[in-house]
């Protein structure tokens, strides 16, 4: 929340890239590392990078740049703060942004907004649009006064008007006004006024109306006593910014190398460097919920930045790593149609002071959708497990505009009256053996669940023939390290959300597309989540995966890929 005294404003940066720097690598840059970095701090608001439609042979100069970004900031003092500078400054600034900022030509300016704002009846905010597809134009008019001149003048104009008639051309959605920053006139830049209009792709900008709107003669009143100069440039709008890399598309290029961020959680894998991931680009990266809880995650699979998403749910007491094997066998059978984005949930790690407590259902299905709005996905389905099936369920029951299609695994519509006794038994299982973390770890001395919970979990989630069958072996080996590793106070916190649910009443209503699928092998689940089917709304299918425990996707990730796959619509 801004404080009343806030001097909102935009970051306007334009810049042209030398013919030395390939596309693919400026893009990636700018995507998936300069601009999610900045729409992580709070006071940023938004972000979008606009390219050039006014250049007559195509091509950017340094005088004329091809590309802009715009950032609208809550309080332009935040930028003088040093939650901003050391953004541009080692050691966040990583060398990588050092040696592509020497391959661009850059001008950044800070404008003050004027408080002058027009917005059509039907406009919509760009991040809250459902398709970066739906486009942009953005018209940027910059105005140096005569010397003298008042810029009351010029301020009736554009309120008593210039806008009134703009509002007139088809496609028009909003003009705001700005004037340089009192950050860059300390710095010796000389005052000028922007304005920003924005239209719609299909617009009536070459028509009658926007003529009449630059031709009256009070425009030319203005342009000859008042304007000393003026310059004019059009722009078609190119990304939106969220606080998660999320751009695969440049990845995909032969020209992108992979990169370790300097915070050292993120990490991009080129198409060309993926190895084993089927030729998939990887963005590994993380988001930060709004009670300031990180969620790391992993995005894989098609680079078409409109492709349809899935996101994919963990159970309790271990990492996406679960999904390792499901990933290449859906990949393989929707032919990389789709995105997946998979993410270790919240209690993982030991949640920060800042967290909301207790860790409920509904939490976590709000994670799910804080997600989303990081990626800027509008819709996506939604697969999960355990936990992480309620959590699927829910948030589709919760936010059904939101999920096109969910599939709950192993999971129950209500939380079992036995369940807090029965985790309780395992945090003191876990709690007796007083593990933690290695002196080499990143939190030395830190209390985990360990070995010996591990142990007892693995041998309840996988069926024996599994847990004594050579060739998933190393797969369980991986899944009982997850448990022993795994927080203990993490694990003490996000388990209270298996304590007390009900979703049965919602159920009943739900009119949305879903489906359940449970392991053969996985106690009494069987049965109840075949009355979870019959529950939901008109009923759904139920795949049982014979052969499997608590977690088919590990134990029979081809069936369990090709069921989701089926239900999703290929």
């Amino acid at each position: 929340m801004a404080s009343k005294n806030a001097n909102p404003g935009i970051l306007y940066v334009t810049m042209q890239p030398k013919d030395t720097l390939p596309p693919a690598q400026f893009h990636d840059w700018y995507n998936n590392d300069h601009g999610p970095t900045r729409l992580r701090l709070p006071w940023c608001q938004n972000g979008f990078r606009y390219r050039a439609s006014d250049l007559e042979n195509g091509n950017g100069a340094q005088e004329k740049p091809e590309w802009m970004a715009i950032y609208d900031i809550e309080d332009m003092d935040y930028l003088t703060q040093e939650s901003y500078t050391r953004l541009r400054k080692a050691p966040v600034q990583s060398q990588r942004e050092r040696d592509t900022m020497k391959q661009i030509h850059v001008d950044r300016r800070f404008y003050d907004a004027l408080g002058e704002e027009w917005a059509a009846a039907d406009f919509k905010k760009l991040e809250e649009v459902e398709s970066e597809g739906e486009g942009n134009v953005m018209i940027a008019v910059f105005l140096t006064l005569r010397e003298g001149a008042d810029e009351k003048e010029l301020a009736k104009w554009y309120s008593e008007e210039h806008v009134p008639l703009l509002q007139k051309v088809p496609g028009w959605r909003r003009t705001r006004r700005f004037v340089t920053s009192y950050l860059d006139v300390a710095e010796g830049k000389s005052k000028e006024y922007l304005a920003l209009h924005e239209y719609a792709p299909e617009n009536g900008l070459r028509g009658e109306e926007f003529k009449k709107a630059t031709t009256t003669e009070w425009n030319d009143r203005i342009y000859r006593d008042v304007v000393d100069n003026k310059r004019r440039r059009v722009y078609t709008l190119y990304y939106t910014f969220g606080p998660a890399p999320r751009d695969l598309e440049s990845l995909s290029s032969p020209n992108t190398f992979p990169v370790d961020g300097t915070d050292g959680k993120t990490k991009s894998i080129p198409a060309s460097a993926s190895g084993s991931n089927g030729g998939y680009s990887v963005l590994e990266s993380f988001i930060t919920t709004p009670d300031r809880v990180e969620l790391p995650y992993r995005l894989e699979g098609s680079s078409d930045p409109n492709a349809p998403l899935l996101i994919c749910v963990n159970s309790i007491l271990v990492t996406y790593g679960i999904w390792d094997a499901f990933i290449p066998f859906f990949l393989a059978t929707t032919k990389g149609k789709y995105r997946v984005l998979r993410y270790n949930t919240r209690g993982r790690s030991t949640l920060p002071s800042s967290a909301k407590h207790p860790v409920t259902v509904d939490m976590l299905a709000d994670d799910v959708i804080t997600l989303m709005n990081s990626l800027r996905a509008k819709t996506v389905s939604v697969v999960g497990v355990s936990l992480g099936g309620a959590t699927a369920l829910n948030v589709a029951l919760n936010y059904p505009e939101r999920i096109t299609t969910f599939v709950a695994c192993d999971t129950n519509s209500l939380a079992p009256p036995g369940n807090p006794k029965a985790w309780g038994e395992r945090i003191d299982m876990a709690k007796k053996q007083g593990a933690t973390f290695s002196s080499s770890s990143e939190s030395p001395g830190e209390p985990i669940v360990g070995t010996d919970l591990a142990e007892a979990t693995v041998r309840r989630w996988f069926v024996p023939d599994s847990y004594t069958d050579p060739s998933l072996s190393a797969k369980i080996a991986a899944v009982k390290d997850m448990v022993a590793t795994n927080s203990l106070a993490g694990f003490k916190d996000s388990v209270k959300a298996l304590y007390e649910y009900d979703f049965r009443d919602k159920m009943k209503a739900f009119k949305g597309k879903g489906a359940f699928l449970v392991g053969a092998g996985d106690g009494v689940l069987p049965k109840t989540m075949r009355e979870m089917a019959e529950g939901l709304g008109r009923g759904v299918d139920l795949r049982v995966v014979e052969g499997a425990g608590h977690l088919p996707m590990v134990e029979r990730p081809e069936e369990v890929a090709r069921f989701v796959a089926e239900v999703l619509g290929g």
